[in-house]
């Protein structure tokens, strides 16, 4: 029987450059997506999951996402001394249970491979999901987020699990890549991987989308893989060692996945998202249409 994945890593020490100077003293997970940051809509999804315990590998200057996930004893006073009862509720039910949130600090930007490795020690010897913190997504038509998809694939594969998303062809070049092997409908065998291939040469349209499940035997070999694409530790170049060993499943994701490392995917998120609420979504599709109207 498949191990429960109960823990999930976030890197989260990136510098935001793509969306500079909003990032320049807030950390790019902390902007908002309405009224939630961008890190919070990921913890959202891995704990409608069913994570447990919440790995963030952090950088320099990212403390504000500590603080974000533990109490705010001035604030939470304040709203109850005011009779905010909803307010205060909401606030309680994001916060995580005392333990289930450690922060481990990748001291050097040497690439996603390498922030993953650092999270080996609180991982230990179990499969764990990876969310990556700039991608958030919304649910489908087969239900539940992308990271909840891709824990259902590994339930029955067993294995390491990749959301896949189709782009066109001509922007493969900017992303992971994988081949498709046996196909499954909803999930396919993955029989190749390559980083950011050159134009005209990816093996299929289908690229890396930002949630995994992964083995933890993927540690010792991000310890040992030689830098790659960007002078980084590679994740992809890792997980195609590991590919040697085990299977790889792909989960062709069925919702929608923004990326709010982007300015058009950050404004997009906040249309989208804004949309998928009952309490704003009739306001602000009236000020929507005031908007586009004349275009």
């Amino acid at each position: 029987m498949a191990k429960r994945i109960r823990k999930a890593v976030f890197p989260v020490a990136g510098l935001g450059t793509r969306v500079l100077p909003a990032t320049k003293s807030i950390p790019k997970e902390m902007l908002t997506v309405v009224d939630r940051p961008v890190l919070q809509h990921c913890v959202d999804e891995a704990r409608e999951a069913g994570i447990e315990h919440f790995v963030f590998v952090t950088g320099r200057n990212k403390a504000v996402i500590e603080d974000h996930f533990d109490m705010a004893y001035e604030l939470e006073d304040t709203l109850q001394r005011r009779g905010k009862k909803k307010e205060y509720d909401a606030l309680m039910a994001d916060l995580p249970a005392a333990g289930a949130t450690s922060f481990t600090r990748q001291q050097a930007p040497l690439g996603l491979g390498h922030a993953v490795w650092c999270a080996r020690d609180i991982i230990g010897d179990e499969p764990f999901a990876v969310l990556l913190p700039d991608m958030i997504t919304l649910p489908g038509q087969r239900g539940g987020r992308c990271l909840a998809q891709c824990i259902e694939a590994y339930e029955k594969h067993q294995g390491n699990i990749i959301a896949v998303e189709e782009v066109a062809p001509q922007d493969t070049h900017m992303y992971g890549v994988v081949s498709v092997g046996a196909d499954f409908g909803h999930t396919f065998e993955i029989s190749g991987m390559v980083e950011k291939p050159p134009q005209g040469t990816a093996p299929s349209n289908f690229i890396i989308s930002g949630r995994y499940v992964l083995e933890p035997q993927i540690f010792p070999i991000l310890e040992r893989v030689e830098k790659g694409a960007g002078g980084e530790i590679q994740l992809t170049d890792g997980m195609k060692k590991l590919a040697e060993a085990q299977g790889f499943f792909g989960v062709r994701f069925d919702g929608k996945t923004y990326d709010t490392g982007s300015k058009v995917g950050f404004l997009a998120a906040n249309v989208a998202f804004a949309m998928a609420r009952d309490d704003i979504r009739p306001g602000f599709l009236e000020e929507l249409k005031k908007i586009v109207g004349p275009l």
